[in-house]
């Protein structure tokens, strides 16, 4: 059973994995792969209002898609860009990354063979992995400007489109507890976590919303 406190805790973490960041012109859009091909149409409709004249898509497959995306995350979200009306000229694809450091890392990599000058980039992923977005691209490529986005929703229709509501409170909860884990590790920038979501976080967690979380807190796991 989820109760009133834990939705309103959902909710709280919910939010503060949103960064709030106002859209800009960028140089490029990165789409990091996931299940969600809403982030190809995010990046799609960035593209279409002039902000970025190039998207570029990474990932490759994980236990979660290689059957919805047998061809690759980047490869599915390129297609679907294609549907969509933007041009294979504007679409790159970075096919092997297996983690958000990898999307980062591959990504540059991608983009520096293609003699393309990076300023800024319009970081897309799903809406509550975009202050983990956020964070690694910041460890890892600290000199370019960095805009997380995602497609706009509420928590609860993010829960219809994906049909299960204790599943996603987990993945709130494990996403939250890797911004506070993985700093320690390097792979990202530690955020500031407030005392109201971390309070959240806790009660979730006693609530055994537990099913994405990392065997251990500790720096080593």
């Amino acid at each position: 059973m989820i109760t009133t406190q834990d939705w309103k805790d959902a909710q709280r973490i919910w939010s503060y994995h949103q960064m709030g960041h106002a859209l800009q012109p960028c140089s490029v859009a990165i789409g990091l792969g996931s299940h969600d091909l809403g982030v190809a149409d995010t990046s799609v409709d960035l593209y279409k209002r002039g902000l970025v004249p190039l998207l570029l898509f990474t990932g490759a497959t994980s236990p979660t898609t290689k059957k919805r995306m047998p061809r690759g995350e980047a490869v599915h979200y390129q297609e679907r860009a294609l549907e969509l009306g933007v041009p294979g000229s504007a679409v790159l694809v970075e096919p092997r990354a297996r983690n958000t450091g990898e999307n980062i890392r591959f990504a540059r990599d991608v983009l520096e063979k293609e003699g393309i000058v990076v300023a800024s980039v319009l970081l897309i992923s799903k809406p509550y992995e975009e202050r983990r977005a956020y964070a690694t691209a910041r460890r890892l490529w600290p000199e370019v400007e960095i805009v997380s986005a995602s497609t706009p929703m509420t928590l609860d229709q993010y829960v219809n489109s994906i049909g299960d509501p204790r599943l996603v409170i987990d993945m709130l909860v494990g996403a939250l507890q890797r911004l506070m884990v993985y700093p320690d590790q390097g792979f990202m920038i530690r955020q500031p976590v407030p005392a109201d979501v971390s309070e959240a976080y806790q009660r979730l967690r006693q609530a055994g919303f537990t099913s994405r979380l990392l065997a251990t807190d500790s720096p080593s796991s």
